[in-house]
This record gives structure tokens, C-alpha cells and sequence, in this order.
């Protein structure tokens, strides 16, 4: 076996044990809206959006005027340390994109968010069409001082999807954008879905080589949603395709797991979408459930992420 930067027993390399490791205990995320929007939205692009995006599902609700960041982020801290105990934060800027802005109004936001007692760091939500030299010299100026995480939409390794999705670039622009931020040596994650019709089991398979390849620091996994307001959910209505069932997405996160670079931190494996906003897939297991199911799977095989990258298998 190599060497592991997780224990055994975890079965792949979680995000709690590594902000353990970078911070010395446990560190809670607080998500925020800033206001942003997307280039697929405002028109740069287009205006429908990403296909299978509502980010009503997940995000605040944009009818209602939004609260500022400090004021959020003073709120989501008092809820965190009253249900998890916890004494240090990040400041998640998830909604929308999150570097669409000029660099003197990012500078304003991301630092008031650091101005925050107790937050020790920025993880920032965005689009890899969505990234310059500017917004990456401003990053690495504040990661002297702190931690910095940027975490890109990459969705889907493959042009036919990004397409189909109304995704507004392609792998290449995810690609560069990646490797630009790399090479400043700040923080790299990945946001991808599984589950497009136009991807077959074996191509989503075929993509754990492409993101290994790509070095990225972190890794989000999430199935694909159906969600209420979607352009997919009037696509899915007139010409239903099958989704994950949870059994099915348990097997094909194992698979996928055994052939990640096991430096990959994994920060989610499985989605989930706000009440009352979720279409298909309707799981009868919730989230800790299809995690400890895939914990379990591991466990029962015997393996664990990286497995078959070792080079004595």
C-alpha cells in the first residue's frame, strides 16, 4: 500500500481531516450569497442559465433583499457554534459566481468577510470562464495573510456535455483556469456532477484519470438533480432519463473513489437540494445514510480511494 495522507479506517480522504490538519481543529464553512450573478444569466452568455441550475435550491432567496456579508456570516457563526461547537469558521462564497465583478468591488467583499472575528479563511465559488491574471493576483495577495480555496464548476470533463448543458465554455477553459490558479499555489477544488444523460457509466469512470490528471486539491461529487424551476425540469418532463438510483450511485462512487488520486480531498459525494425544491431522484435514504452506505461498501471490498492506482496492484 502507499502512503496515504488518511487513515485506513476513513477509506478516503475527507475534508474535516483536512482543515484538522491546516488549522489544528475543527472549522465549520458558513455560506453566503453576495449578490452575485452568472454570465449564463445577465446576458454575457445567454440569459436561461446552466440547464440544471436553480439556484434557488440551495441558495437564498433572492426576492427578499439580501443581508450583508458580515451580517451572514455573524449569523451563520452563532448557529454553527451553538450546534457543532465549533471556534473557527470559513467564509463560503457559493452562491452564483462568485469572481464576477471588477477586482476593486472582490477586494471590498472578500475582506470584510475577513474582517470577521473567528473566520479564518475564504472559499470562493466560481466558473473557470470567470477567472484573470487580476482576480489571481488579488487572491494570492490575501492567502499571505490567510486561507484562500477557489473551487470551480468544472460539471463535466467533456465538450458534449458542456454543450448540452448550456454550460457557456468548454473542458479547455476549465483546464486553463485550473492550472492558472495552480501555479500560483492557491487552494484548487472541483465541483463535478454525474448522471447526464449524455455520459455513459464508463465515461464517468474514464473522467477520475482526466481529474487526476489535472491535480486539483480538492474534489465535490454530486449527482444529478432534477430541480423545480430548472431548465432541465421541463426537459426531464417531456423526455424523462433514467438517474442514479441511491444503490446505484453507492457502487458507482466506490468505483470512481478506487481510481481518484488519493491527495485529492473529497469535500462531498453525494448532493442534496433544499426542501421542496428537488424533482428526481427521489432517494428513501438521506445523506448520512448513502454516506455511511458507501463507507460500508468500501469496507466490504476492502478498498479505498486510490486503491487501484497503487502501482503494486
Amino acid at each position: 500500500m502507499t502512503s496515504l495522507p488518511f487513515p485506513l479506517e476513513d477509506r478516503y480522504y475527507r475534508f474535516s481531516r483536512y482543515l484538522r490538519q491546516q488549522f489544528g481543529e475543527r472549522v465549520y464553512r458558513i455560506s453566503l450569497d453576495a449578490g452575485f450573478t452568472c454570465p449564463t444569466r445577465d446576458g454575457r452568455i445567454n440569459t436561461s442559465g446552466c440547464l440544471y441550475c436553480n439556484n434557488s435550491s440551495f441558495a437564498s432567496d433572492r426576492s427578499k433583499s439580501l443581508p450583508s456579508i458580515q451580517t451572514q456570516l455573524h449569523k451563520g457563526i452563532a448557529t454553527a457554534r451553538k450546534r457543532h461547537k465549533t471556534r473557527k469558521f470559513l467564509a463560503y462564497f457559493q452562491a452564483y459566481t462568485n469572481t464576477y465583478a471588477p477586482v476593486k468591488d472582490l477586494e471590498i467583499l472578500y475582506r470584510s468577510a475577513l474582517d470577521v472575528p473567528d473566520i479564518v479563511g475564504i472559499i470562493i465559488g466560481t466558473r473557470p470562464d470567470c477567472i484573470n491574471d487580476n482576480i489571481l493576483d488579488l487572491l494570492q495577495s490575501l492567502q499571505k495573510k490567510t486561507y484562500v480555496s477557489v473551487e470551480f464548476g468544472i460539471e463535466s470533463v467533456y465538450d458534449k456535455t458542456l454543450k448540452w448543458a448550456n454550460r457557456g465554455h468548454n473542458f479547455t477553459t476549465t483546464q486553463k483556469a485550473i492550472e492558472q490558479t495552480r501555479s500560483r499555489e492557491i487552494h484548487t477544488g472541483g465541483h463535478i456532477i454525474f448522471g447526464f444523460p449524455t455520459e455513459t457509466r464508463d465515461e464517468i469512470l474514464d473522467s477520475a484519470a482526466i481529474l487526476n490528471h489535472l491535480k486539483l486539491d480538492a474534489l465535490k461529487i454530486h449527482h444529478l438533480h432534477i430541480v423545480k424551476g430548472s431548465g432541465l425540469a421541463s426537459v426531464y418532463k417531456k423526455t424523462p432519463f433514467p438517474l442514479f438510483a441511491a444503490e446505484e450511485w453507492v457502487q458507482l462512487v466506490c468505483d470512481f473513489l478506487e481510481i481518484l488520486d488519493p491527495n485529492i480531498v473529497i469535500q462531498r459525494l453525494v448532493g442534496d437540494a433544499r426542501a421542496g425544491t428537488l424533482i428526481a431522484p427521489q432517494w428513501k435514504l438521506r445523506k448520512p445514510q448513502i454516506l455511511q452506505a458507501i463507507k460500508s461498501e468500501l469496507e466490504h471490498r476492502q478498498t479505498y480511494q486510490g486503491f487501484r492506482l497503487d502501482s503494486n496492484k
